[in-house]
């Protein structure tokens, strides 16, 4: 199976059960094929748990939900061991983290140490509890939704974590058309799960494949002048790291696999900056005022950056 077809699939089997989801979809698969994780940040019902649900079970992998609160541990995330009185021995439960697609709902509502239990499992695909380290599943995909309209009681991610984020999406309201098909859909109840279109080791060939998709050293060079960019742009406080860059560079690879293409196009790059960096920058307190955002700063930085054209 090929990375545009497990695409198709996914596509089909999420459209099932789901409404206006393929853009997102495939940003999701983006972030899957390189080994990333993905934050959504969206108003409450348009669909961010339903669509990891949908997307967790075309993949066949297991599914976890974790809800945040202020009162959540970190063994609440990670697990904890626990004393066997029968047999008088300490035994290991699993926490939720040990999953393929984890869904950690509400993530700026839980405490910092709390937030923090994942850095480890989402950059080293591990956990460690009481000095012993613990492999998670392959694949792993962190799916994390905050509300960015509601603030009381949330505690905001930091730098730190939200670089871990290899995009950052938003889903939107459906137009006119679409929520009228999902009104219909649960009138009548024809709403079904998604149906299992691929497994593991699918999901392991096509990460391979988006690996040895072709980047001239040109694109190569146009990605490392924007993420370079963001650290001079006057409006911006602090920008991208060498992670974003890599990030970007992984992104674009599976971008251009997953739509048939084994070679990676300067158009890739440019639609996936903004998901790709945009969380990670900090605009400086004046240019946020003027209501600057840092999806406004990058289309300005695409704009003056050469773009590189075929040899």
């Amino acid at each position: 199976m090929t990375a545009s077809e497990l695409l198709q699939r996914i596509q089909r089997s999420v459209t099932a059960s789901l409404v206006g989801m393929d853009s997102a979809t495939e940003l999701v698969l983006v972030s899957l094929l390189a080994e990333g994780h993905v934050l959504i940040e969206d108003v409450p019902g348009v669909g961010k748990t339903s669509l990891a649900r949908a997307l967790a079970a075309s993949l066949g992998v297991a599914f976890r939900r974790i809800q945040f609160t202020p009162d959540l541990l970190p063994s609440d995330v990670t697990g904890s061991y626990y004393f066997r009185q029968r047999t008088s021995e300490w035994l290991f439960r699993e926490g939720p983290v040990f999953a393929g697609v984890v869904l950690a709902d509400e993530i700026n509502r839980a405490a910092p140490r709390t937030q923090s239990a994942l850095l480890e499992a989402m950059q080293e695909r591990q956990v460690t509890i009481e000095g012993e380290t613990r492999a998670l599943p392959r694949p792993f995909l962190v799916l994390a939704t905050q509300n960015p309209v509601e603030l009381e009681g949330t505690f905001p991610l930091p730098e730190a974590q939200l670089d871990r984020f290899t995009l950052r999406l938003t889903l939107g309201y459906p137009d006119e058309e679409q929520e009228q098909e999902i009104l219909r859909e649960y009138a009548t109840r024809t709403l079904r799960p998604a149906d299992v279109v691929a497994g593991v080791s699918d999901i392991e060939a096509v990460i391979q494949e988006s690996r040895s998709v072709a980047i001239e050293p040109d694109v190569t060079a146009y990605i490392t002048s924007l993420v370079r960019a963001t650290r001079s742009h006057p409006a911006i406080e602090l920008g991208a790291s060498p992670r974003a860059g890599i990030s970007l560079y992984r992104g674009a690879q599976s971008l251009a696999a997953l739509r048939g293409r084994a070679f990676v196009l300067p158009d890739d790059v440019k639609e996936l900056a903004a998901p790709v960096l945009g969380h990670r920058l900090v605009l400086d307190q004046e240019a946020s005022l003027r209501g600057r955002t840092p999806t406004g700063v990058i289309d300005d930085l695409l704009s003056r950056l050469r773009v590189p054209v075929e040899r």
